[in-house]
């Protein structure tokens, strides 16, 4: 129950960033998350839209995992896992800050699937 309470976390966290990145990127609301300009949202507008569907995926992935209930654990390990290496990726070059909302959470979920 645990687990899967903090998996959905994740994944709704990355359901967020998708509409982030897919539909406000270019948005005040957009710009502020994540920090840019006018000018930079403009210009990286379908970029932007790209990396928000692979955390759509991300998110997709986690909900399937709960879906399947218990047999779901190994999904939800591996995506649980692509979370984190790409918060660590994410933390190593562009924020530290990446590193508390994306990975940790992602290892926190990872080992309530592999403890409870």
């Amino acid at each position: 129950m645990l687990a899967n309470l903090l998996t959905g976390l994740v994944a709704l966290l990355h359901a967020y960033i998708l509409i982030l990145e897919m539909f406000l990127w270019d948005r005040p609301q957009g710009m502020k998350a994540f920090n840019t300009t006018p000018e930079f949202a403009k210009s990286t507008k379908t970029l932007a839209a790209n990396q928000g569907l692979y955390n759509g995926f991300l998110a997709a992935g986690l909900g399937w995992g709960i879906w399947l209930g218990e047999a779901g654990d190994p999904v939800k390990i591996f995506f649980l896992l692509c979370v984190a290496v790409a918060g660590l990726y994410g933390a190593l070059t562009v924020g530290r800050k990446i590193l508390f909302i994306q990975t940790l959470p992602a290892l926190v979920a990872l080992a309530a699937v592999l403890f409870t």
